[in-house]
């Protein structure tokens, strides 16, 4: 009998030292993934040949305001396009007689008084100037003034080449704005008369 109680005793105390050894070793499960992604799912690196790209991407993390870069507009052919479609269905023609002046000045020549840039276009069109160009504050998304003021500038032959618009629909034909000079502006001054009294 008591080689039996020693024998279980044996047991017990190689079995609490077993446990004592080996009893922080954890085991890690084996993970097996029953759908792995196949190697032709991942998609090679994009080789770009040039900075013009299709479709209207955002330009920058707010376009409201223009994003980071709104001269994004002016190098994108859907932009261009989409703000020549809306010089005309804003009634911007009637004044401005496609690009050649008539009431309003004209949008082809090197003389721009309120300045070329994109943002001083965009600043004339949201917020009118006196003498006439009434504002469109509020009338026209934020987006869509960007691409008419992207236009504006291709008929000066500011805008890339590649992406200016081709000639438009309408009954008047007139060269595409691709083949116009470049016309860099020589004034941009703001009259006196223009400024608002503070």
């Amino acid at each position: 009998m008591r080689a039996g109680i020693f024998a279980a005793f044996v047991i017990l105390v190689g079995a609490a030292v077993l446990l004592l050894v080996f009893g922080p070793i954890t085991y890690v499960r084996e993970a097996r993934e029953f759908r792995p992604d196949p190697v032709a799912a991942t998609a090679p690196p994009e080789i770009r040949m040039t900075d013009l790209q299709p479709g209207l991407p955002l330009p920058g993390p707010n376009p409201n305001t223009g994003g980071e870069n709104p001269s994004w507009y002016e190098r994108n052919a859907v932009a261009l396009s989409e703000g020549q479609r809306l010089f005309s269905a804003m009634n911007c023609v009637g004044c401005h007689s496609h690009g050649g002046g008539g009431m309003g000045p004209p949008l082809m020549d090197d003389k721009w008084i309120y300045g070329s840039d994109i943002k001083n276009i965009y600043a004339t069109i949201v917020e009118g100037r006196p003498n006439g160009m009434p504002s469109f504050r509020g009338k026209i998304p934020p987006e869509q003034v960007w691409q008419i003021a992207a236009y504006v500038r291709s008929m000066a032959g500011l805008t890339p080449k590649q992406a200016s618009p081709s000639r438009p629909d309408h009954l008047q034909a007139k060269a595409p704005e691709a083949s116009y000079p470049e016309q860099p502006p020589a004034g941009g001054l703001i009259p006196p008369s223009a400024t608002a009294p503070q």
